[in-house]
């Protein structure tokens, strides 16, 4: 038995005692989940990180549902919908919905939500996810129109549970401070205690409506503790005072077999490092972003740190998604070719790279950094939560950015290139011709127009080397051995799903 091991199971056997047989989840029906990261508050449309938006998709709801089991969308707040032209979607909205402070769902709950978020001012995270409505409008209690500012083949793909409804009144009051202050939702849990960063109380929401597609929920309550200690997390899972955890590296889910139920999955998220090729800098010769490049090897880095179903990629996409072609520009590893192209840009004595990393094991950003050590480019590594990462990318102050990306866990690049390359605030290159054929892509219903030029653009994305794909992604699950739990592909757990066997 190695030691690291013994010391695991030496500390599983004090949380045990420390913890005591009230933890136990099977026994209170309480579910006792640990994230490593911190979930940000639970205002969705504010929301960064997954942790936050996984609680926020048990507290709430959106018109519509995906069932990923069969690809169907599903009535969920609103029981049914049309297109009475191609730049509006009519909704007949389900009666007899409460939210968790007791009012009652309606039109106006949808009108002042949706109103609100695609306003700029309001600050909505991630604007590929509401710019393409123009307006909300309501017809009567129950019915209510989007207006569409564009043709976006992705609507019904974001409406469905990452665009939620808040009671109107509420948010015209307090705004995206009040929702994260005391959320109020009508899914299936509701928030009964917050401590933010370290610990959430969800109850069963008993009013929740009939006909939901989260409904049938088991467990009474779900409790999520933020542990950024893994070695903690596995000891807690060992001895009852954890039923489920999370992105567990490959070498410790090996460890974990047999002590604990371990369940692993393919899902959407990849890994990359973005460059900014600002004028002037070290970066904007895209000889210097081919060599790093051929510096870094991807295929070791992978088989090291990834493996499981993870591959490498070669181009900025995930072979799962639609419009994704690996049919692009491939950068073998090859230090020399690295060395010479640095040579040939003039900076045959090397060059300082900072370089932020957010969400990603800092092993992963060292083993990178060493690759590009040894060609002379000396990296500045500066590890950050992921908003602040994100914020640091987006105010230009950081040429090379080593993060993941989930695609919201849709399967379609409209989510994934137009959020980097398509003229929003992730994107730093501002390339005309990818805008443009992103905007084609994203607004077409032709799938093989779509196809053709996301093609185009991830080609041109990879010739100019403005992206390091690095690999697709597998999460490792370890669950108290008592527990049922489904995984599927767009890393959203399903807890009201979830149930003791």
């Amino acid at each position: 038995m190695t030691s690291s091991l013994t010391q695991l199971l030496v500390a599983a056997a004090c949380a045990a005692l420390l913890a005591g047989p009230a933890t136990a989840g099977k026994a209170n029906n309480t579910l006792n989940v640990a994230f490593a990261a911190e979930p940000e508050p639970l205002d969705t449309y504010r929301i960064a990180g997954r942790e936050g938006l996984i609680l926020a998709r048990h507290v709430y709801d959106g018109l519509i549902y995906k069932d990923l089991n069969s690809g169907e969308f599903l009535p969920a707040l609103a029981e049914s919908w049309t297109r009475p032209d191609p730049m509006t979607i009519e909704f007949t909205l389900r009666q007899g919905v409460k939210f968790h402070d007791g009012t009652n769902f309606t039109a106006e709950d949808v009108v002042q939500t949706l109103n609100t978020v695609i306003k700029p001012e309001y600050g909505t995270r991630y604007s590929i996810s509401v710019d393409w409505m123009k307006e909300v409008e309501k017809i009567d209690d129950f019915t209510v129109r989007i207006h569409l500012a564009k043709p976006f083949a992705g609507d019904l793909e974001m409406l469905a549970d990452s665009l939620p409804i808040y009671p109107h009144e509420y948010f015209a009051a307090n705004g995206s401070e009040g929702m994260a202050r005391n959320p109020v939702g009508t899914g299936p849990y509701r928030l009964v205690e917050q401590e933010p960063g370290v610990r959430y109380v969800l109850e069963r929401f008993a009013d929740h409506y009939e006909g939901s597609p989260k409904g049938g929920a088991s467990i009474d309550r779900i409790v999520v503790r933020t542990i950024p200690e893994m070695n903690t997390q596995y000891a807690e899972l060992m001895s009852g005072a954890l039923d489920w955890i999370w992105r567990i590296p490959p070498d410790q889910a090996q460890r974990l077999e047999g002590r604990a139920q371990i369940i692993s999955a393919p899902i959407m998220r990849l890994s990359f490092i973005n460059l900014a090729p600002a004028e002037g800098a070290p970066l904007a010769d895209k000889r210097v972003r081919q060599a790093i490049f051929h510096a870094v090897d991807r295929e070791a880095i992978t088989t090291a740190f990834a493996g499981g179903a993870s591959e490498t990629l070669q181009s900025f996409c995930n072979p799962a998604q639609f419009g994704c072609t690996q049919g692009v520009t491939r950068y073998e590893y090859d230090p020399e070719k690295a060395k010479a192209l640095l040579a040939e840009a003039g900076f045959a004595d090397g060059l300082a790279l900072p370089m932020v990393f957010a969400a990603m094991p800092r092993p992963v950003a060292e083993a990178i950094a060493a690759d590009l050590a040894k060609v002379g480019i000396t990296v500045q590594l500066d590890e950050l939560q992921y908003a602040a990462g994100v914020g640091k990318w987006r105010e230009n102050q950081v040429p090379a950015f080593f993060s993941n990306w989930g695609s919201y866990g849709i399967g379609d690049v409209a989510f994934l290139l137009s959020n980097f390359f398509g003229g929003g605030a992730d994107d730093l290159v501002k390339d005309p011709e990818l805008v443009e054929w992103l905007t084609s892509g994203d607004t077409s219903t032709d799938p093989e127009h779509r196809q053709q030029v996301y093609a185009e653009a991830l080609k041109k994305i990879a010739d100019e080397a403005l992206v390091v794909p690095m690999y697709s992604f597998n999460v490792n699950y370890g669950l108290s051995g008592d527990l049922t739990f489904q995984p599927y592909p767009d890393e959203f757990p399903r807890f009201w799903e979830t149930s003791w066997k």
